[in-house]
């Protein structure tokens, strides 16, 4: 991707341990959550419900996702899945401060986990769960170690005037970097390929054991003793092998697995299409789409507030079946051309319930309250704020001006 930034970056590399990058969930009152802090619902602002159902609480892991964190908590209190709820998702490879929920589980329970790199800082009874988007955004502290300049960062953020490319980051597109081409194929009708990419697809596969199952299946197309074989941990790739080696029904196989995971290939779609747009209208320097959103109080975005004009921070759309004519510029335009869809190909007759209306997204996402500092060693300790959906990996990626992050967040 094109960096905005002109300006040599630092070299350097992040992540190379959890404590490098340390997550804190900007929440809705805009509260920062603190690592190794312990919080009470007045301290943040949240109402309790002493015959709530949901159980709200601080979750600080390191070296978990998210997810996978909640499940092993909701499995420690004999809860399921669907008994979790969360704000947004947060890096593994990282420190990270969250607010999540649990469904019938009491506050003193979530206080007597015990799980390695997991605490829970914090729990009270709550009316509703936490839901997704509704933290504003996430404050970094990030440390670029061995860098080459590492005065550089402050000629970077000094560059960018508060403000980076609000481009998606790989996490959007899968480990495979594959997404976008399953989704392809979706909205081309074309499922068996959709299917056998998902399942089959080797590029930028880093398990050995995981590349021969995928060339396995390929060349021998036996679902049913696919099974005895594909490894335990790609388990929604053997999910969807299960539902195939009884039915060889693709488009049920899709609608046999988790939305969100089905849905996340037709989001890919989309934001290729964005990133490749931002990208050349960073060339052109053309930032102005008459569209924007409203700042709201914490001076991001405010997503529901988009109006007509120039007057906020510019938008584009990600587009979908609903996107008007007049929104899609001549850059979405040449790249819908250049793919060979339209827009009317995201409403997808044989997958309904994954069909896209459209959405929309800032150009730029504002960076708040940024530092940095150097140490004697030539790492560089950068802090800011940037809202939710928006990537900490992309900004310090104009910082660095290096990709070296196999994680995204």
């Amino acid at each position: 991707m094109l960096t905005f930034s002109k300006s040599n970056g630092t070299g350097g590399m992040i992540k190379k341990s959890p404590e490098d990058f340390v997550v804190m969930e900007v929440t809705g009152k805009g509260l920062v959550l603190e690592p190794g802090m312990g919080y009470s619902p007045a301290e943040l602002s949240e109402e309790t419900c002493e015959n709530g159902k949901f159980t709200t609480f601080v979750l600080e892991k390191k070296s978990w996702d998210t997810i996978n964190a909640l499940i092993k908590i909701a499995g420690n209190l004999n809860r399921g899945r669907k008994s979790i709820s969360y704000a947004g998702t947060k890096d593994k490879v990282s420190v990270s401060v969250q607010l999540a929920s649990i469904y019938g589980a009491a506050p003193e329970m979530l206080e007597r986990v015990r799980i390695k790199d997991i605490k829970i800082n914090g729990a009270w009874k709550s009316r509703e769960a936490v839901s997704m988007g509704s933290n504003l955004g996430n404050r970094f502290r990030v440390k670029v170690r061995n860098a080459d300049f590492p005065d550089h960062a402050g000629e970077v953020l000094e560059e960018l005037g508060g403000r980076f490319p609000n481009y998606f980051d790989r996490q959007r597109f899968g480990y495979r970097m594959n997404n976008a081409k399953i989704g392809m194929h979706m909205l081309r009708n074309e499922l068996e390929r959709a299917a056998m990419e998902f399942l089959t697809g080797t590029s930028n596969e880093s398990n050995s054991d995981a590349i021969e199952a995928r060339k396995k299946l390929a060349e021998e197309q036996d679902f049913v003793e696919a099974l005895t074989y594909f490894p335990r941990y790609l388990r929604a790739e053997r999910a969807m092998i299960a539902y195939l080696a009884k039915e060889k029904n693709y488009a049920n196989a899709f609608i046999a697995m988790p939305r969100g995971l089905s849905i996340m290939f037709i989001h890919a779609v989309e934001a290729e299409i964005f990133n490749k747009a931002l990208e050349e209208r960073i060339k052109a320097n053309d930032f102005e789409t008459g569209l924007s959103f409203k700042q709201n109080f914490y001076g991001f975005p405010d997503s529901s507030s988009l109006n007509a004009g120039n007057d906020g921070f510019s938008a584009a759309p990600l587009i979908g079946y609903e996107t008007k004519e007049t929104e899609i510029s001549s850059y979405e335009q040449e790249i819908l051309k250049n793919m060979h869809i339209s827009k009317s190909d995201f409403k997808i007759k044989s997958l309904p319930q994954l069909s896209m209306k459209g959405a929309y997204r800032s150009l730029f996402s504002p960076i708040k309250d940024a530092s940095y500092t150097v140490e004697d060693d030539n790492s560089v300790n950068v802090s800011f704020s940037i809202p939710a959906g928006s990537y900490a990996t992309i900004l310090m990626g104009e910082i660095t001006k290096t990709n070296n992050s196999a994680d995204s967040m």
